[in-house]
């Protein structure tokens, strides 16, 4: 049994997991269940207790990040960890995802896209940087598509965060692979780009044909394609690193799937944001309202029922839309405006406080399609 810092009596139960800094172990407080994460002694620096008791006084930015909540302390002074919020079993990780252990909707993954959007944004008004943006601290439910962020001991002030956590390999800005930067608002707004492309493609967005050819995939193989010489999979003027049929189908797939609008996004993301850390990477923003908008743009082809997107684009080109799943035509339903959204009017459609001028208020829908 281990104390916390305000005194209350901390019951280790079992073992959940472990990485580089320490074990995650679930815990007892008070009769109420927590994970507890223990340091190792190595990772037990003053400074890190100096930015846990930081974020503890803070406190979450939403809900949807797995906070430290406070300290627990070692009886014998070696190392000491914090208290979080328990990940319920319904939230899984990209990972599972990508193996299909976890197959979410389209309006799940919708769902999470916005949420996580608006999650980095709120962190990122506090002043804020999270430092290491991976699929390894996100989870969702398959089922809703909401979120939880853990791992977040390694938040920090940002402009402040030298040395320390750099980020997980194939995440970080370029700039960063470099050797040039360090973690900061700019820097997490590139790897929130490569989670959000994983989330929608199943895919690295540099990982195309240089990657398959590449036969040693060292250290100076990575640095050059993730930071030296890195070229986005659709760059729109340089087709040399296309994905390849057979070894990287998923993006050929899904990119094919999503309108122009959220094409575009992307393509900003991996060409001007290679480029332009200050001024040509995607905010928050931006990505929050393209996901809110992606979800209204769902509609079920009638042949196969699978969730496909109206995109405007296609349609004032006269392009006629086809299902991904099953090449049938769309026939697509009416649709209804409402101030700058226009939501397709399926059988399952709901409207909230957002359509009607609450901007990004989904707490409850205010109407719903009635098929009677």
């Amino acid at each position: 049994v281990l104390q916390t810092e305000p005194g209350r009596q901390c019951a280790v139960e079992r073992l959940l997991g472990g990485g580089g800094q320490g074990e995650v172990h679930q815990a007892q407080v008070d009769g109420q269940p927590f994970a507890l994460k223990w340091y190792f002694p190595q990772q037990a620096t003053p400074e890190q207790r100096g930015l846990l008791e930081d974020l503890v006084r803070r406190g979450a930015p939403t809900p949807k990040f797995l906070w430290p909540l406070e300290l627990v302390a070692d009886p014998q002074q070696r190392t000491f960890g914090y208290l979080m919020p328990l990940r319920e079993a319904r939230f899984k990780g990209i990972v599972d995802m990508m193996k299909r252990r976890a197959e979410p909707s389209f309006r799940a993954l919708c769902t999470a896209g916005y949420e996580l959007a608006d999650s980095y944004l709120q962190l990122h008004a506090k002043g804020l940087c999270y430092r290491d943006i991976s699929f390894g601290n996100v989870f969702l439910d398959p089922d809703t598509g909401e979120v939880r962020i853990c791992d977040n001991d390694n938040v920090a002030v940002t402009g402040t965060a030298a040395g320390g956590v750099l980020g997980t390999p194939r995440f970080m800005a370029p700039e960063i692979v470099r050797g040039e930067a360090q973690p900061s608002t700019e820097t997490d707004l590139f790897s929130l780009a490569v989670l959000l492309f994983y989330v929608f493609a199943l895919h690295h967005p540099l990982e195309g044909s240089r990657e398959s050819e590449i036969h040693c995939f060292d250290l100076p193989a990575m640095n050059r394609l993730y930071g030296f010489d890195p070229l986005f999979i659709f760059d729109p003027d340089d087709d040399s690193n296309r994905p390849v049929l057979g070894y990287h189908d998923n993006a050929i797939i899904y990119w094919g799937v999503y309108p122009q609008f959220l094409r575009d996004l992307f393509t900003r993301a991996f060409t001007n944001g290679l480029r332009d850390p200050q001024n040509g990477r995607v905010r928050e923003s931006e990505w929050r309202k393209a996901f809110v908008q992606l979800r209204d743009t769902l509609v079920y082809c009638g042949g196969c029922g699978a969730e496909n997107f109206h995109d405007a684009e296609r349609l004032r080109a006269n392009h006629p839309q086809v299902c991904w799943s099953c090449n049938a035509v769309l026939q697509l339903p009416a649709r209804l405006r409402l101030g700058q959204s226009v939501v397709m009017l399926n059988h399952d459609t709901q409207l909230f406080p957002h359509h009607l001028g609450k901007l990004y208020d989904f707490s409850a829908p205010v109407a719903e399609i009635s098929c009677r």
